[in-house]
């Protein structure tokens, strides 16, 4: 199943049309994800990985823990042929630790799990204890990642419609990329990647996010174990305070040769004298700038 779809459109320019052009969009199209035949979600993607997805979106939503958790993940093909390839059914090792009636009434979601920020938090720390990896990176390492992002995002060459999570080691070494029209599905897809390559927890590991960082993206990263998250773009008020509370690292910005450090800054080696220690986790975020001191921008 193709993840981009060619079209025909009029194109316009300066308030003339200029005639019929060729174009590219990225597919988005629905996926029914089942556990043990039961429906819990239905999520807008981009059709490709499905199988990673699901892994991804069941592990980020604490459906299960581990990869010992799955016993198989198939994919559903309707009666009628209409949706072909639009389900996946996944089994579990042990179907009777997973209460499947409460799963399809409410599955976890970190956006819905309490009133407040603070309820927020609390509720997914409960589930999931705070990160305490040692891992350390250098700051030319994280200011560097953006910059193999681009290469390695066919699809988003060609439509300019997907979002991007990358996975790279301590060194900046990229392990593997995913694209999809929905930020949050790029990155269950990479976390499902991981989880049946039997790599989670993801300790000692950064994601590159292309885009911005919610707190939604930041759970889902806890979740998957992997302490350091950076994004190219903004992070929200409740990213930083649940990446201070969850023990991870959290840059925003990071573009060119500066970026932003808003929380766990300590994993983050800097330049002598610079900031980069506890004290740069704080309230306020730390700006690391190699070059011009000018607004940043979104």
């Amino acid at each position: 199943m193709s993840d981009t779809r060619p079209i025909r459109l009029l194109r316009f320019a300066e308030g003339r049309s200029v005639g019929e052009k060729k174009d590219v969009l990225a597919v988005e199209e629905p996926l029914e994800i089942r556990v043990e035949g039961r429906s819990i979600a239905v999520v807008m993607r981009t059709p490709g990985h499905d199988r990673e997805l699901a892994a991804g979106f069941l592990l980020s939503e604490g459906v299960i823990k581990s990869a010992k958790d799955l016993f198989d993940i198939t994919t559903c093909v309707a009666v009628t042929g209409a949706g072909k390839g639009n389900a996946v059914d996944v089994a579990l090792a042990r179907p009777g630790a997973v209460d499947l009636e409460k799963l399809t009434r409410h599955v976890f979601t970190s956006s819905s799990c309490g009133i407040c920020s603070q309820t927020s938090i609390a509720a997914v720390l409960r589930v999931r204890k705070r990160l305490t990896d040692p891992v350390r990176i250098d700051a030319a390492t994280l200011l560097a990642l953006p910059a193999q992002l681009a290469p390695e995002q066919a699809a988003f060459q060609t439509t300019g419609g997907l979002h991007a999570c990358a996975l790279f080691d301590r060194t900046g070494k990229l392990l593997a990329l995913r694209e999809d029209v929905g930020r949050h599905n790029a990155l269950d897809k990479l976390i499902g990647w991981a989880l049946l390559e039997k790599r989670t927890p993801l300790r000692g590991h950064v994601a590159l996010l292309s885009g911005r960082a919610s707190f939604e993206m930041m759970q889902k990263a806890h979740a998957a174990g992997i302490p350091v998250v950076a994004a190219i773009s903004a992070p929200s008020s409740l990213a930083v305070e649940f990446a201070r509370a969850s023990g991870q690292t959290l840059a925003g910005f990071v573009r060119g040769r500066s970026m932003n450090l808003y929380a766990g800054a300590a994993r983050v080696k800097t330049p002598a004298g610079r900031a980069g220690g506890p004290k740069a986790a704080g309230t306020r975020p730390t700006s690391i700038r190699k070059g011009s001191s000018g607004r940043r921008r979104a």
